[in-house]
């Protein structure tokens, strides 16, 4: 690891602020509930209030923007994702009230710490706090990233979990080879000749990995591939650890000698962390379902587990349901559908909020103009995520052809948020979802630049890649900047809108 550590903090830092401070502006506009904020912000605010999500009345809406707040209705509301989001999501409630500053305020603070968490893992990955840095501004002025920074929606406190449970890993990969590399010096060695070499139960990296991993699920169900395989590939990693150590064909033996105690570390402890998700929900007595084992005794998992758990096991199993279709049926459609093929280049947008057919006068539209519109439209910005999906298939091929680990990380996060998507086709699926691709697509990025650059020292190789990489980097903040209207519910007039709609396929 490079030695600059108080230098690479103080980037890190710096970067996180500036991400907020672009994000904190005009946070509270517009002063509604925009797309899926329709049901987060309210489920939060009845947590807050109850500890489980409440139901609410059609009308709801208007009167929480008319500043009524406590109209929810006396019976549980059924809710599809675990309460880990919306109870960070009721921090910001707390702290600013009903308001849509209030219900956006946590998700605005996240998405600077997911700043901060892809700095680290870039770095560490990287081995350049210059790489690290590079990352930094370039999701800082990601477009999706900011707009998911900028509503009150889950999706942002998945993706800063996750990338931070990578790097809890990555970090255990670095740690356990020190460690190998002291258990060798203290006994003079030179290898581990042909041994499988010292099991290590206590793990603190692996074991932060696994709570995060744990919050994560609390946010989202599917964070579960991003744990899956990455669980894997840690272990892959112990296996290539101890074989670089000496220890020959045994070097399998860490598939159980680690193999075993990651699973503990990581899957048993996520799962336990996750469970305490539902505190809320388990000590309390209105929630959806949660009388369901003290009506149904007889149940094997009543028996088993008690009534409480057995009711949060059949509250699961419906949302199971339906997430996989027993209530999203396959002939269900939605405008603003984008299929997973299409995400890595902005096939299609989503949009979050319009205001169309703005008169001439009016509103800040000019008197020349035909006729304006405000929208807030999630859409990465293209130059970062066209040559972010060209770094990603640079990243496969150096994985794969070179067996450079580097590379791996970006391949995996990608592999696991992005492909478990293709099963569910046949539903509608928008671009938001892919909030938990871009840090890895950065990563790829900043590594194909470090191919660039070379390494350190002086050189014609060395000055080309820094100015390229460079002017790169200037690029992807000028392209952010012109397309910050769309995302920030500026007036546009329609040529000007039109200007922005780079595909077809976008209007």
């Amino acid at each position: 690891m490079p030695r600059d550590r108080l230098t690479a903090w103080v980037v890190t830092l710096a970067l996180t602020v500036l991400a907020f401070a672009v994000r904190v502006v005009d946070l509270g506009r517009p002063n509604k509930l925009v797309f899926d904020e329709t049901y987060y912000p309210k489920d939060a605010w009845s947590l807050l209030h109850f500890g489980y999500e409440r139901g609410w009345p059609d009308d709801a809406n208007a009167q929480i923007v008319a500043g009524s707040t406590d109209v929810w209705e006396d019976g549980p509301a059924f809710v599809v994702h675990p309460p880990l989001g919306k109870w960070l999501i009721a921090v910001g409630e707390h702290l600013f009230g009903m308001t849509s500053f209030g219900w956006r305020f946590s998700a605005c603070v996240f998405g600077a710490l997911l700043v901060l968490v892809t700095v680290r893992l870039v770095r560490r990955v990287t081995r350049s706090t210059l790489l690290g840095g590079a990352a930094g501004v370039l999701l800082s002025f990601d477009g999706l990233a900011f707009v998911m920074s900028r509503i009150g929606l889950l999706d942002i406190f998945q993706a800063v979990f996750l990338v931070a449970a990578v790097s809890a890993l990555a970090a255990d990969r670095d740690w356990f080879r020190t460690r190998l590399a002291d258990h060798l010096q203290a006994r003079g060695l030179a290898d581990l000749g042909g041994v499988a070499g010292p099991v290590l139960l206590w793990r603190p990296w692996r074991v932060l990995a696994g709570v995060v991993f744990g919050l994560a699920c609390g946010v989202k169900w599917n964070s579960i591939y991003v744990l899956a395989a990455f669980g894997l590939l840690s272990v892959a990693w112990d296996v290539g650890a101890r074989r670089l150590a000496g220890a020959g064909s045994r070097s399998t033996m860490a598939l159980l000698a680690d193999g075993v105690p990651a699973f503990v570390s990581t899957v048993v402890l996520a799962a336990v962390v996750y469970l305490t998700t539902w505190t809320g929900w388990l000590v309390t007595s209105g929630g959806y379902y949660r009388d369901w084992g003290e009506q149904h005794p007889e149940a094997t998992s009543t028996r088993l587990l008690g009534a409480p758990l057995a009711s949060l096991l059949h509250y699961h199993a419906e949302i199971y349901a339906f997430h996989t279709g027993e209530f999203i049926t396959e002939d269900a459609t939605h405008s603003y559908d984008a299929k997973p093929i299409g995400w890595l280049v902005l096939a299609r947008t989503i949009g979050i909020d319009a205001v169309n057919d703005i008169p001439p006068g009016t509103d800040g539209c000019p008197l020349d103009a035909d006729r304006c519109q405000r929208v807030i439209t999630g859409i990465g910005t293209p130059l970062l995520w066209w040559v972010g999906a060209a770094c990603l298939l640079v990243a496969v091929l150096w994985w794969l052809g070179r067996r450079d680990w580097r590379f791996g990380v970006a391949v995996v996060g990608l592999a696991s948020t992005w492909l478990p998507w293709f099963q569910y086709t046949e539903r509608p699926q928008f671009l938001f979802y892919a909030i938990t691709i871009i840090p890895f697509t950065v990563l790829a990025v900043c590594l194909v630049m470090g191919l660039l650059l070379g390494p350190p020292g002086p050189g014609r190789r060395r000055r080309v890649g820094a100015v390229v990489c460079g002017v790169f980097v200037a690029l992807v903040v000028l392209n952010f900047a012109f397309f910050y209207p769309v995302w920030t519910d500026q007036v546009l007039t329609k040529d000007q809108w039109l200007d922005r709609m780079w595909l077809r396929t976008w209007v």
